[in-house]
């Protein structure tokens, strides 16, 4: 009896039946590769800082030591070529923090697209202004490194995707730029949610083709779980990029949230949480996070740091009495 062929041993040109001949296609062979000649183009893992104080150290690589046993290392920023989707309620920073990268890039010489969608140039421009007064950065030694797109007053921008693409383009050729920001990613798909993730997807793809490490504010709806990673247009938008990172705000109102937030009744809270990052390791706490007076977003410790050293505190007090 003769053994049938599997299909890989089948001959390519074995006949199809007319209706497999009808949709037959042939095989993009250029798609398929082994992974040492893929890794001969991976880019190399490093960091880029965030502007954010608190924040570089919160994502992280593996490396072997002299045993070769995994160590973990802090990356000091978002991993470089990263496309970061940064989601939250209104007033919860993300704007302050898309603008602190921004103006770090440009600090150390990275220049930066930012797209904004949602206030024109010129209110940008001020934003960005009293920004480097806060980083202590002289505006003079970044203003001709962050390039502005202006989809907000140019509406052809926000309802046209080939034509924004084009300006990107141009913008990243003509001043080299290393990354981009768009602030928001929610603007360019209003009342037309179930566009987001093509949207999106396209938006992903050119920031991979042009090495852009980039940053999309997108905006919670009112319904949505504060913390987590879905966003105006459902889970579209995290479930294509690189890393989510979720920002939330909660108001205390109970004796309890006062104990564990260590704020006055009535005082908002907000909180920071990375929801994954396919590109590197990250810390999974859930932290506080400050506005300062003068409207910088600073990281601070996990509300399990928090607890750690509230239970540390009563133990010293109750052994104290003790004794």
């Amino acid at each position: 009896m003769v053994r049938p062929l599997s299909p890989w041993e089948a001959d390519d040109s074995a006949e199809f039946s007319a209706e497999e001949k009808e949709t037959a296609r042939e095989p993009l062979r250029e798609s398929v590769e082994v992974l040492r000649e893929v890794s001969r183009r991976a880019p190399k893992l490093e960091g880029t800082p965030t502007g954010v104080p608190g924040l570089d150290d919160l994502f992280f690589m593996t490396v072997l030591d002299e045993r070769d046993r995994p160590r973990r290392v802090p990356l000091k920023g978002f991993p470089q070529y990263a496309v970061i989707h940064l989601t939250g309620v209104s007033d919860t920073g993300k704007s302050l923090m898309a603008e602190q990268f921004a103006l770090q890039q440009a600090l150390i010489g990275n220049p930066t697209v930012f797209v904004t969608v949602e206030a024109p140039a010129p209110f940008l421009a001020a934003s960005l202004r009293e920004r480097a007064k806060a980083l202590g950065i002289r505006y003079e030694d970044v203003e001709d490194r962050i390039i502005i797109v202006d989809a907000a007053t140019h509406g052809v921008l926000r309802d046209d995707l080939p034509t924004l693409l084009n300006t990107l383009a141009y913008a990243i050729r003509t001043y080299k730029a290393k990354n981009t920001v768009i602030d928001s990613v929610t603007g360019l798909y209003e009342a037309k949610e179930m566009l987001a993730r093509t949207v999106v997807r396209r938006l992903y793809n050119f920031m991979k083709k042009w090495y852009q490490t980039a940053i999309f504010v997108s905006q919670k709806r009112s319904g949505h779980e504060e913390l987590s990673a879905e966003a105006a247009g459902g889970y579209a938008v995290s479930h294509i990029v690189d890393c989510s990172i979720v920002l939330a705000k909660k108001t205390v109102l109970s004796a309890y949230d006062e104990r564990l937030y260590e704020v006055p009744l009535g005082e908002v809270v907000r909180l920071i949480r990375i929801d994954g990052c396919r590109m590197c390791g990250h810390d999974t706490a859930t932290r506080r996070m400050e506005i300062t007076e003068s409207g910088l977003v600073v990281v601070r410790e996990s509300l399990q740091e928090m607890a750690r050293r509230r239970r540390a505190g009563v133990a010293s007090e109750s052994t104290g009495s003790d004794e």
